[in-house]
């Protein structure tokens, strides 16, 4: 079953790891040793720097009020200075709230979602702010948006494998939502395997909805599996995508009980990957030669 929280917690985390690890030397940004350190402009540039570098310590901290002020100073200071909006559009991310689309949170979001757009402006082709983009728009449930920018990604680095599961995820999202809404009015509850007693009427209903989301999904999540062999969550989203499928292949009993067999060998996968990551983070490191 989708962790939402796992998985929001985890487009958080990805924010701030963009943050880290696009940490570079100011110092030397701008400045040459023949540079004139008096001129308005070049005192200017400097104090931005020194405002971003301010940001950033803020930011570790958490303290992101104190961040977002430094740098929005320093895009003041200097508006070229393209970091720092990059880091501006990070800091006020954390402000919006995963899965909640009120007019306030949708207003927090489209706002951030704006300045990564100039950072975008500035340079098109900047991967990290494309996934920011498209982490918040599936943080307020602007699913399709999420999925269309995860495939700028994709064109950017057909190898990504976050953007293809992210586009894999999506797709099983909206595939098992149809199949709830479906089977609701029947009474009925999904069984995971392809819910062969339902009636006919109301499994074509599911089929015309969800056959090319299922047949995205695994296409995506395979993708995601070919590019990081070990990527325990892509293949347990490829389990849960196969007894979709199973929903899709009803009437051809041969066809629906390959699909739930196929979801269990990749649950089965998944199960293994998990293992073996938990069992490579806890092994002790070997001991330095003396």
């Amino acid at each position: 079953m989708f962790n939402s929280r796992y998985f929001f917690s985890t487009l958080k985390y990805a924010a701030a790891s963009f943050a880290i690890l696009s940490i570079i030397s100011f110092s030397a940004v701008g400045q040459t040793p023949a540079e004139n350190t008096t001129h308005p402009s070049t005192i200017k540039k400097l104090e931005a720097r020194d405002e971003l570098n301010k940001g950033y310590k803020e930011y570790k901290k958490a303290h992101y009020d104190e961040a977002i002020r430094h740098f929005e100073r320093a895009t003041e200071l200097d508006p070229s200075l393209i970091i720092a909006k990059a880091y501006l559009g990070t800091a006020r991310e954390q402000y919006v709230v995963p899965g909640l689309d009120t007019p306030d949170n949708l207003k927090i979001a489209q706002h951030t979602i704006e300045i990564f757009q100039q950072v975008l402006d500035a340079n098109p082709h900047d991967v990290n702010s494309m996934k920011q983009v498209a982490g918040i728009y599936y943080s307020v449930n602007k699913l399709d948006d999420a999925k269309a920018w995860q495939k700028k990604v994709l064109a950017e680095d057909p190898k990504d494998p976050e953007a293809a599961y992210t586009v894999g995820v999506i797709d099983w999202q909206e595939a098992h939502q149809n199949v709830l809404d479906a089977l609701k009015p029947a009474g009925m509850n999904d069984d995971g395997e392809g819910n062969a007693k339902a009636p006919a009427a109301l499994m074509e209903k599911i089929k015309a909805q969800n056959s090319a989301l299922v047949e995205e999904g695994l296409a995506y999540l395979n993708r995601a599996v070919e590019n990081r062999p070990n990527y325990g969550d892509a293949m347990a989203y490829v389990n849960l995508m196969y007894r979709r499928k199973a929903d899709v292949d009803f009437g051809t009993e041969e066809a629906r009980k390959d699909d739930v067999a196929k979801a269990d060998k990749w649950r089965n996968k998944a199960i293994e990957a998990y293992k073996a990551d938990k069992e490579h983070k806890n092994a002790v490191p070997d001991s330095p030669q003396q």
